[in-house]
């Protein structure tokens, strides 16, 4: 597996994975032993690179990772988030919470969960307009002294949020939304990223499987997906939404690749310090996600797929106005 640096030095599989989907979000929860051969798999096919987080489960997926990864603790790069009122609500509606005292409680939980003393990159989940970011990021810099964790990260954080936090302690990455579906980041926050020394981690580099063509329009979601409340996901967003899967498959077809590839490949293309973690349950399609690092897009390649969506953008809003708080800010 090609190796990429985020910022601060972090090094990290190109092709991540990120483990949500196994214990919550996208229908019923893994096995817990085929999910833990799932990861194990990944370990032994080059991945270093492992996303979870408290509130997946919550709790659960930190379980999971922490156990799956406990024999191979120091080859690997675990990621998982604080910043959000676990007992405060359910799913993704709860509410942002990143007080320095709660940041301090947490991570004690997070560290035994994963079966570890440290934490590679602890990312602050969502912005908590409550709390000054530096006082955020006076905290991490405490527990970063204390060896409790590596490097700080933030996700779906705005421009002034990053520079706030990062003129007290180096963010190392960024974790935000970011494909050829949603390229909304290009505007202000990869400049911003690039001029500051901070490497970007896509999540929902395949659009929440949208962009892999295998979602038809068809389609139905049980109430345990939470494609099921996403505007973007209605039939009709779907419908509309096809134009993004085209222009992939029109490159996939000449590279003769997957679409899933293509849209890995790509952002892969974009800078050399992005690491995209694509989510999934199946052991085929982690293999196919990481074959996407050796495909090389060329300039015209590139050209074609912008051509292709000169002037489009994705239908359908990314949260239900229930889940404001997880656009970001």
């Amino acid at each position: 597996m090609r190796k990429r640096t985020l910022g601060q030095g972090l090094e990290v599989s190109a092709i991540g994975l990120g483990c949500m989907g196994m214990s919550a979000a996208f229908g019923p929860a893994m096995d817990r032993q085929e999910a833990i051969k799932l990861i194990r798999a990944a370990v032994d096919r080059g991945v270093t690179f492992f996303d979870t987080a408290e509130v997946y489960g919550p709790y659960a997926n930190e379980e999971l990772v922490g156990e799956a990864l406990k024999p191979v603790r120091e080859q690997v790069v675990i990621a998982t988030k604080f910043g959000f009122n676990i007992e405060g609500g359910e799913g993704f509606a709860r509410q942002p919470l990143s007080k320095p005292d709660h940041i301090r409680t947490v991570v004690e939980g997070s560290l035994k969960r994963l079966q570890t003393d440290y934490i590679d990159l602890y990312y602050q989940h969502r912005v908590d307009p409550d709390t000054p970011m530096e006082d955020v990021a006076g905290a991490i810099k405490d527990l970063v002294n204390q060896g409790k964790v590596r490097h700080f990260g933030m996700s779906e954080a705005g421009a002034q949020s990053i520079r706030r936090a990062h003129a007290v302690h180096p963010v190392t990455a960024l974790q935000s939304e970011y494909s050829l579906w949603f390229r909304e980041p290009e505007n202000q926050i990869i400049p911003l990223l690039e001029e500051l020394g901070i490497g970007l981690v896509p999540f929902a580099p395949l659009g929440k499987g949208f962009l892999t063509g295998t979602v038809s329009v068809e389609q139905s979601f049980g109430s345990d997906d939470f494609r099921s409340r996403q505007p973007r996901f209605s039939a009709e967003n779907r419908r509309a939404n096809q134009v993004f899967v085209d222009a992939i498959n029109m490159v996939a077809k000449k590279k003769k690749a997957t679409a899933a590839q293509i849209a890995l490949a790509w952002l892969l293309a974009q800078k050399p310090w992005i690491a995209p973690i694509p989510g999934t349950t199946k052991l085929h399609r982690v293999e196919e996600n990481i074959a996407a690092a050796e495909i090389v897009l060329d300039a015209d390649d590139l050209r074609s797929i912008d051509a292709a969506l000169a002037g489009v953008e994705m239908a359908g809003d990314r949260y239900p106005p229930e889940n404001k708080a997880m656009a970001g800010r």
